[in-house]
């Protein structure tokens, strides 16, 4: 989704912002860097809480039944399974995705729990955990539609896309025509009335529509061989603390926990 690939750069710019709001109930030393040095296991479990930080607005990941319901959300189910495992109570810090990396920096909150894809450039800065949610990009198509089983079929098609989102390349590298829209409802809407043959988009967005609407009239026509995992992330130096978020991601996995998590919100496992 296009908002787990967003650069670093705006995040930084508003460590200053991030640093002035709640701190972490555990001390943050800073590193050589002037962000915030990594957690151990023992400083957590001491403290009794972990401190998460995530949107609390992305739906079905981090959000607000209603609008002010309780915090709920895949995501937040996951790391709420998590820290149980650790034996420390979670604790919520809700932060907008364009600050949520400089919170982590500043030790506002000891890791993010968002649907944090894991590059090559954010691993190179972060420590992530074992992945727990796994996708593909996946055509989504007409029911009825039989032209279309394949990337390749879509030169010369048109698709309908947001202009801002890695599957509005993909669609143009694959020869399609791109019709500008501003998100998956929209680009529903097109695709139902017939005036775009199919649209691109992350799998779980799909599995999620289908979860709420089960609309009989799209499919899935083809999925992308590339997969996008999404991992919790730490700040470096927390590579205790990670190893044992690893081992309580193993543990939720053999007792079926992240299974049924997954199950709730999508109707299939996505965390493997």
């Amino acid at each position: 989704m296009k908002r787990r690939l967003l650069t670093f750069a705006a995040a930084a710019a508003l460590v200053a912002l991030t640093a002035t709001g709640c701190g972490s109930s555990k001390p943050a030393t800073p590193g050589a860097s002037g962000e915030a040095a990594g957690l151990t296991l023992q400083q957590v479990k001491d403290a009794g809480v972990l401190t998460i930080g995530t949107e609390g607005t992305y739906k079905p990941f981090s959000f607000h039944e209603g609008g002010t319901g309780p915090l709920t959300g895949y995501d937040v189910e996951v790391a709420t399974a998590v820290a149980d495992k650790l034996g420390v109570k979670p604790e919520f810090k809700e932060t907008q995705w364009d600050a949520i990396f400089a919170g982590l920096d500043a030790g506002r909150f000891d890791m993010i729990a968002n649907q944090v894809t894991m590059t090559p450039e954010r691993e190179a800065k972060y420590l992530f955990s074992t992945p727990y949610t796994i996708s593909t990009g996946v055509i989504v198509t007409k029911a009825s539609n039989t032209d279309i089983t394949s990337f390749a079929d879509l030169k010369g098609k048109t698709t309908a896309q947001s202009l801002t989102s890695n599957w509005n390349q993909l669609a143009k590298d694959s020869g399609a025509k791109v019709e500008a829209v501003e998100g998956w409802a929209q680009a529903i809407t097109l695709l139902k009335q017939g005036r775009v043959d199919a649209t691109i988009n992350d799998k779980l967005t799909y599995l999620d529509s289908q979860k709420t609407k089960n609309d009989p009239d799209i499919k899935i026509a083809a999925e992308t061989t590339e997969t996008s995992k999404s991992a919790l992330t730490f700040s470096k130096g927390s590579d205790d603390l990670v190893k044992a978020v690893d081992q309580a991601l193993a543990d939720l996995t053999a007792d079926g926990t992240l299974k049924t998590i997954s199950e709730k919100y999508f109707g299939e496992d996505v965390s493997k």
